[in-house]
């Protein structure tokens, strides 16, 4: 399968194990509890602990845990994360921004290393 890019369309693969279209996916997640005072990390931790459980590639930052795997692993962690501080009780908050691409992957890395290169030539050209 030859990947392009700059292509709009792409072929989706197979998993050979699931016999299922692989759609990966990466994505920032942002799970809080609501109502619990100004300082929200002891509940966030907990999250980003489910996620980082999870096994799938993951970055943590000062806003999101970023993640990347197959939509339905994808989704399926964001929901135990949520449900981590929603079992206990607290209101929750789940924000979720994702960018389904199939036949890419390693996209959690590539992304801002192309970026990084982009940004790069562009400042040759102004020397």
């Amino acid at each position: 399968m030859v990947l392009d890019r700059n292509a709009v369309r792409q072929e989706v693969p197979v998993d050979p194990v699931t016999g299922k279209p692989y759609l990966n996916t990466v994505a920032a997640i942002q799970v809080s509890a609501a109502g619990v005072g100004s300082e929200v990390s002891p509940y966030v931790s907990q999250a980003i602990e489910v996620i980082r459980e999870s096994g799938l590639p993951q970055e943590t930052n000062a806003l999101f845990t970023n993640v990347e795997g197959d939509l339905d692993d994808v989704l399926k962690v964001a929901g135990e994360a949520a449900k981590k501080l929603a079992e206990q009780g607290y209101r929750t908050s789940l924000v979720l921004h994702m960018d389904i691409r199939p036949g890419f992957t390693g996209q959690l890395t590539e992304k801002p290393k192309l970026v990084d290169e982009i940004l790069a030539a562009k400042q040759q050209e102004r020397q």
